[in-house]
């Protein structure tokens, strides 16, 4: 593999070259009689674990002591961390831990990121200390091929030093890679270079100046969950009502060798194991123990294909997306549980403290912006947090049911979280005990104003009194409609009747029948004086009525017209009768009649239009 082919490795020389010429300034009390670095790439994540023993060479105390990291690696660190090593040999173990943070030494190379580990006491000369100090690194691993098919398998590659990149003079030294299996495609091989299974070994090197530097380069086979999430929010409320309920939403993608081409999920079905390599469909988290209401859903709704498992000493949550991840694929979903109260909420010096876990409880996931909300009961104040790691803070306010002035929140923000940072942290409070009895007094006192305005409703006469100017006045108004109907209809009748006279000229007309038409004649006129006399007394109650004020000119003026309208009509049917006793033309009819229809048919449309109006009221 040439550096054409890596950019980074080439740069990464480019540093070191630039360090051995310009780097004059060597720390040379401290020298490093042994360091045995472990790097662990089993996983995504990448864990570098250094075991380093100190030696004072100098005159003068030291009291801390610089660890590098390349530039390009650095901007990679998510979590480093550093303890004292105990025992020997097998039996070394991890004792306290030390503090450590970031320094940039004046006259030492720029191009490396340094920090500073303190002892626990000033290292007097000739005397000597074990630090083991782990580093954990995100997308650091890099696909190559970066687009890979279906039925391919993920190649990743992997650049750094095989020497030990410090400031200090190293005795010996020893290098050891850990892969996921056995199927490498290549890796450098240096001196006292060998392979025991998946693993890799070099060294040990002896007597290896500061900033001392070997490429190394590694290409292996990986097929596990490349997971990582984009971003994470967690909420975590809590309820002095005895629960701790947990919400996280995720936004997570596939993070290795994009998928080239189109996916087949019939091939994928048919065998998983070749025709999806690279993908994963599942990711599991392990929930605490005496988790309960655990529920998985995503933007579609409730995932039915999740498992629930757990005992006392464990609970663990089996998610499987509706679909297979390949590289570059998303997926968005939300799971959430409740936790008792009890086993995370306690007391000290007069204040509250929740003290839960902070990351994410799936295994191996990378979170690039991780937002950890702890949402407090209403009434909290005095906030405070205690955590081991930096985070952003901010606080803000939300509002649930029964809330007045809401319920305040602590934001805590972490970018690239790793599951190192799933440690336990603690938030202070104060809490007035009497806020406990708010909610429900304020569900009792609004069930008893309910209670009262239903009783005061069905024992309060809501009835208008009939003695009130308003209830005279609709009963005026009812009598006044009563009226105009009675009106309408004895008018409609009229013209039913005037219909009828028509219909005894057109059968005089056809049939010659001159009796027969009188006889109608004489009926129509006895209709039409009883008629006329019912109208009157009508008329007189509208003109008496104050209600009817704006109403009577209008239903006056109706009967007038009707009363005209039959006045003409009455006359038409004597002249057609006259000029058919007569025995005179069709044409002479028509001409004696012809003033009579014109003005039947302008009252008849006068007629009408007064009527509807009565009928609108």
């Amino acid at each position: 593999m040439g550096f054409k082919k890596h950019p980074d490795l080439l740069f990464l020389v480019l540093i070191f070259v630039s360090i051995s010429l310009l780097s004059s300034h060597v720390l040379s009390d401290l020298i490093i009689s042994k360091v045995d670095r472990r790097i662990d790439l089993t996983s995504h994540i990448v864990r570098s674990t250094s075991v380093i023993k100190i030696e004072n060479d100098g005159k003068d105390t030291v009291s801390e002591f610089l660890v590098a990291f390349p530039e390009q690696h650095a901007k990679y660190l998510a979590f480093v961390s550093a303890s004292q090593s105990e025992g020997k040999a097998k039996t070394k173990r991890s004792g306290a831990s030390l503090s450590i943070k970031p320094v940039q030494p004046a006259g030492l190379p720029p191009s490396l990121a340094f920090y500073s580990i303190s002892f626990p006491k000033a290292l007097g000369k000739g005397e000597s200390v074990t630090v083991e100090v782990l580093a954990v690194f995100t997308h650091m691993l890099k696909a190559f091929p970066e687009q890979v098919s279906q039925g391919d398998f993920q190649l990743l590659l992997f650049q750094d030093s095989a020497y030990y990149i410090t400031p200090y003079v190293v005795k010996i030294q020893t290098l050891s890679v850990k892969l996921p299996d056995a199927r490498i495609e290549s890796f450098t091989k240096l001196e006292k270079t060998k392979t025991q299974g998946s693993e890799i070994k070099y060294g040990p090197y002896e007597d290896q100046t500061p900033f001392s530097f070997s490429p190394m380069t590694l290409h292996y086979e990986y097929n596990k969950p490349f997971a990582v999430a984009q971003k994470l929010v967690r909420e975590i409320e809590i309820s002095h009502w005895g629960n701790v309920q947990i919400t996280e939403h995720y936004n997570l993608i596939h993070g290795g060798a994009l998928l080239k081409g189109e996916f087949s999920r019939l091939d994928y079905q048919a065998s998983p194991g070749t025709k999806g390599a690279s993908a994963f469909n599942k990711l599991l988290a392990k929930l605490p123990p005496r988790a309960h209401s655990v529920y998985y859903r995503d933007e579609i709704g409730n995932i039915s294909t999740s498992n629930l498992r757990g005992d006392s000493k464990k609970t663990e949550l089996e998610i499987e997306p509706r679909f297979p991840l390949f590289g570059g694929w998303k997926t968005f979903f939300t799971f959430g549980y409740g936790l008792p109260l009890k086993d995370y909420l306690f007391a000290s010096e007069g204040k509250r403290f929740v003290d839960i876990s902070f990351g994410s409880p799936i295994g191996e996931l990378v979170v690039d912006e991780l937002i950890v909300k702890v949402v407090l009961p209403e009434g909290s104040r005095d906030i405070s947090v205690a955590i081991p790691f930096t985070v952003d803070q901010s606080q803000e306010t939300k509002f649930s049911h029964l809330d007045l002035s809401g319920r305040p929140v602590m934001v805590l923000k972490k970018t690239y979280a790793v599951p190192e940072h799933n440690q336990n942290f603690q938030v202070y409070y104060k809490f007035n005990r009497l806020n406990l009895l708010r909610e429900p007094l304020m569900l009792i006192a609004g069930f008893f104003f309910l209670f009262v305005t239903c009783m005061a409703y069905t024992h309060a006469d809501l009835s208008i009194s009939k003695s009130s100017a308003s209830y005279l006045a609709k009963l005026q108004w009812d009598e006044v409609l009563t009226t105009l109907q009675q009106l309408e209809n004895i008018i409609n009748r009229c013209l039913a009747i005037h219909d009828k006279l028509e219909a005894s000229l057109h059968e005089l007309s056809r049939t010659g029948n001159i009796q027969a038409c009188k006889i109608a004649r004489k009926t129509a006129d006895s209709l039409l004086k009883e008629l006329s006399k019912d109208l009157k007394p009508l008329l007189v109650f509208l003109q008496s009525s104050p209600q009817a004020a704006h109403i009577y000119p209008k239903a006056e003026d109706l009967v007038a017209k009707e009363r005209e309208l039959q006045d003409r009509l009455l006359a038409k049917h004597s002249v057609v009768v006259d000029c058919y006793e007569k025995k005179l033309s069709g044409r002479e009819i028509e001409n004696r009649v012809a003033p009579h229809q014109q003005k039947i048919s302008a009252l008849r449309q006068e007629v009408d239009d007064l009527l509807e109006f009565i009928e609108g009221i």
